[in-house]
């Protein structure tokens, strides 16, 4: 475990920089909302459109993978939402909560990390868990909300999640690098350079952002969100550690990128899409700031294991 921690340890130690820069205010929030704006529309979606672009749609596509998944996804969701609605949670925060449950830091922290730390073979896996959580988690999340308040599952909405994955510049970018890969044309050189050195300042500028958000993430029902990382960080990996390895049979390269990837903190967009619905946000920043601060261990355990 240990070469596995010190592998990882440089990627944490940026996020505890843009930690300390945002907690001194030499990085304000308005500074970190334009870095995130930056890596999230522009580097980013440079190195996934540049990935995308070097493999085969066809090659990529594991449909064991994406079943085991998806199923070690949804049984830690329903739990999730079972003990929330079992403390009598409203619907609302239930389904926030069970994101929380399932959804980690994929685009942010797993993509950058898992392929540097696991090599050019994890780049297809890790891009199939973020598009589950992209068109599948996304998406659930906006509907059990939405219908939740107004009773029924209105036309508006799905038009609503359409609209929003269509105008997602991750997925945009991943389906324009895959329509380019069937074209069977090689990146011209200069372009190619071009995504490479946009696509390398993801890494240590999603990692800063990710510190510097952190800072404004209070505290709110601790317990709920120790809960919450558990499932993230445990639960999450055993499920669909199971699933990868009895249930639906799973390469074992792919099943170990699969798993570390469900071992990653909660996502920063389950926050966004919190507070823009109003449903217990605050409850979600202390569960992204726990899950974030116990990671630190319990990936390097988890990459360790698998790996």
């Amino acid at each position: 475990m240990l070469p596995i921690f010190l592998k990882t340890l440089p990627f944490f130690a940026i996020i505890a920089l843009g930690y300390g820069a945002g907690r001194t205010r030499f990085f304000p929030d308005e500074a970190t909302a334009w870095l995130t704006r930056f890596v999230f529309y522009f580097a980013l979606s440079a190195m996934l459109f540049r990935f995308s672009a070097n493999l085969s749609l066809r090659a990529v596509i594991d449909w064991p993978f994406l079943w085991a998944y998806l199923a070690g996804s949804l049984l830690v969701y329903l739990l999730a939402t079972a003990v929330a609605l079992l403390r009598r949670a409203p619907v609302a925060e239930a389904a926030v909560e069970a994101q929380c449950a399932v959804v980690g830091n994929t685009g942010f922290l797993g993509v950058p990390m898992l392929t540097l730390l696991l090599g050019a073979q994890a780049i297809g896996p890790v891009m199939l868990v973020l598009a589950v959580d992209l068109l599948v988690f996304s998406s659930l999340i906006v509907i059990v909300v939405t219908a939740s308040r107004d009773g029924r599952i209105a036309p508006g909405v799905l038009l609503s999640v359409g609209r929003g994955l269509a105008q997602n510049p991750m997925i945009v970018s991943m389906l324009a690098g895959f329509l380019w890969s069937a074209t069977g044309i090689p990146l011209p050189g200069p372009a190619d350079e071009f995504l490479a050195l946009l696509g390398a300042a993801a890494t240590p500028g999603a990692l800063f952002a990710i510190g510097a958000s952190l800072v404004s993430k209070g505290a709110e029902r601790l317990s709920v969100a120790v809960w919450l990382s558990f499932c993230k960080l445990v639960l999450h990996p055993a499920a669909v550690g199971f699933m990868a390895f009895v249930v639906f049979p799973v390469d074992r390269f792919a099943a170990g990128v699969m798993i570390s990837a469900a071992a990653l903190p909660v996502a920063g967009n389950v926050y966004i899409l919190a507070r823009h619905y109003g449903v217990a946000p605050h409850r979600v920043s202390t569960a992204i700031l726990v899950s974030t601060a116990a990671s630190v261990v319990t990936l390097s355990i988890v990459i360790a294991r698998v790996t």
